[in-house]
């Protein structure tokens, strides 16, 4: 059985997503999300990681990452 974003167990068929939801909207089915045993804090920090660091960076560091991620990027499309 196919696996959610989240770990949980869907149905795999269109039909039996359906069936799911519904159970789920009626109250008939839980529609639990097990505990990925991470500290809601510190997940509250990482998502904020990224733009603070693009904040502390220079105009001129920020474009020497984003012109090698390009650069990469772009290595890699020729390589297809």
């Amino acid at each position: 059985m196919p696996t959610g974003p989240k770990g949980q167990k869907r149905p795999g068929d269109v039909i039996g997503a359906a069936v799911k939801v519904a159970r789920i909207a009626t109250g008939e089915e839980e529609d639990t999300i097990p505990d990925d045993g991470k500290d809601p804090a510190a997940k509250a920090l990482g998502a904020k990681g990224g733009r603070k660091r693009a904040e502390n960076m220079t105009p001129e560091r920020r474009k020497e990452i984003a012109r090698k991620a390009a650069k990469k990027r772009w290595a890699n499309e020729k390589n297809r």
